[in-house]
């Protein structure tokens, strides 16, 4: 009874989400599956179409797919959290394992950034302990990662080396294996560096750019890869010099960071941060110098998604990082916040049907610079949590008023503080600490931890935590839920 009611749970949110018709969106998601790449000079791509006839019986296997999507997969899926691609399975339920990309520390362990699983479920005798992890032969600077649509293969970013590494984490969702490098990014996106955020899209993977190989500052681009690893399209940030068509508010940097869909209003929303040579280069000298601090994002783009055309671009200063799009089917807007000015954006929908970006609200003190990073929306848009790095607290927003955020909780969860992820009950959150490698604090501060709490809607408590270092693992980034049944 319990599976049955989250299955229909799932699938009212889901519908009301794409708000689109289900045979509209297969003719979109034929249409888009059809397309084969055609290089253009200088490194960029434009879609082919094939025959008619082609085309009419890949509409007829998208058919298919998304009636599976829709009445099998939910129906034996078991475990979720908020904030991701909606073309994957959303249901509720409690995850079985949290899958850490982590990186390597030269001394430490094997000093190779690795992909570590902890046992997360409630009655087992691991609960709360590593149980496996599998390294990358070096160290890359893991950073984020996520699912293919199918939820069946994970691809995590080394953003030093531009490469990708995909683990198999369905043939045994307990010990993921790595099935597949891909270190030709550079060359065949025409000069992206640095992949950074992954977002599932029907057979396909979009990957945010955060630097490029001519100069290696903030201008790069989105890239479009197959689910088994092939290129399909490089789609370039606007400039004031190449806006693409894109309406500026103030100016236009041509930086990248995260990209997140809102299917059902055909938008896609970028934001911004910096490239490979301020990412990769000690924080303290970055500081020191006006020219490298002159080279951080402030700009956030509203995108036509289908077309994968920029149609506006806001000015949101102060380096504008991860974007949460509301799950509500009337919710049109998502929210933001910027590293350097400590501020919650919210990028909304009008009256006239036009997007617009605003400044709601500050996190903590922003003159004391406490660097917000991460941030996670309840699955009923009323809570955003924000993860600030320098002061290692976690902050939570009453944002059921969105133009109002209100605090109505905090507290610290170490020295330092990066990313946070939910369960889609908004009953568990789970911590790391590490920025990047460069970047994280030193000494003492210098904490490198998993952390788990249960949320009851007053108070944090502890479930759980494990010290990376003392584990010889390394630095901790980005979480991601696992969950055997799944796959059943």
């Amino acid at each position: 009874m319990d599976e049955r009611r989250g299955r229909v749970e799932w699938m009212d949110r889901l519908g009301g989400y794409l708000g689109l018709s289900l045979m509209g969106g297969i003719g979109w998601l034929a249409d888009r599956l059809v397309a084969t790449p055609a290089r253009r000079p200088g490194g960029t791509t434009r879609a082919t179409r094939r025959p008619v006839a082609t085309m009419r019986r890949a509409r007829g296997a998208a058919a298919a797919v998304a009636l599976l999507t829709l009445f099998v997969t939910p129906a034996v899926a078991r475990a979720d959290e908020t904030c991701q691609s909606p073309y994957m399975p959303k249901i509720t339920g409690e995850e079985e394992y949290v899958y850490v990309w982590t990186l390597g520390v030269e001394g430490l362990g094997d000093g190779s950034d690795k992909l570590v699983t902890v046992d997360s479920r409630r009655e087992s005798p691991t609960q709360g302990q590593v149980i496996h992890s599998v390294s990358v032969g070096g160290r890359y600077e893991a950073h984020h990662a996520d699912f293919t649509d199918d939820r069946r293969f994970l691809w995590a970013s080394g953003i030093d080396t531009s490469q990708i590494f995909v683990f198999d984490v369905h043939t045994d969702p307990a010990k993921p294996r790595l099935v597949r490098t891909i270190d030709d990014f550079v060359q065949a996106s025409g000069g992206v560096v640095g992949p950074h955020g992954f977002y599932a899209l029907p057979g396909r993977m979009l990957i945010g750019g955060l630097s490029n190989a001519s100069d290696k500052t903030g201008r790069t681009a989105i890239v479009e890869y197959t689910n088994e690893g092939r290129f399909i399209a490089t789609h370039w940030m606007p400039t004031a010099a190449d806006p693409r068509g894109a309406v500026i508010e103030k100016v236009a940097d041509g930086y990248g960071y995260d990209a997140r869909v809102l299917p059902r209003k055909n938008v896609m929303f970028t934001t911004s941060f910096t490239g490979w040579d301020n990412y990769m280069r000690n924080i303290g000298e970055v500081l020191q110098d006006q020219e490298a601090m002159k080279r951080f994002g402030q700009t956030a783009a509203v995108w036509n998604f289908h077309q994968r055309q920029p149609k506006k671009v806001f000015h949101v200063p102060g380096a504008p990082l991860e974007v949460r799009v509301a799950w509500g089917p009337t919710h049109n807007y998502a929210f933001t916040t910027t590293a350097l000015g400590a501020q919650i954006w919210l990028i909304h929908e009008d009256e006239q049907g036009e997007w617009q970006a605003k400044a709601v609200g500050n996190v903590g003190d922003p003159t004391k610079v406490p660097l917000p990073v991460d941030i996670s929306l309840s699955a009923d848009d009323r809570t955003l949590w924000v993860d600030s790095f320098m002061d290692g607290m976690v902050r939570a927003y009453d944002v059921s008023a969105p133009f109002k955020p209100k605090q109505i909780y905090e507290k610290k969860i170490g020295r330092q503080l990066n990313m946070v992820s939910q369960s889609w009950d908004g009953k568990r959150l789970y911590f790391t600490s590490s920025l990047l490698a460069k970047w994280d604090k030193g000494g003492a501060d210098n904490e490198q931890f998993l952390r788990a709490y249960t949320w009851d809607g007053t108070e944090l408590r502890e479930r759980f935590q494990l010290d990376f270092t003392q584990l010889s693992l390394g630095r901790p980034h980005v979480m991601r839920f696992g969950s055997a049944a799944l796959y059943k």
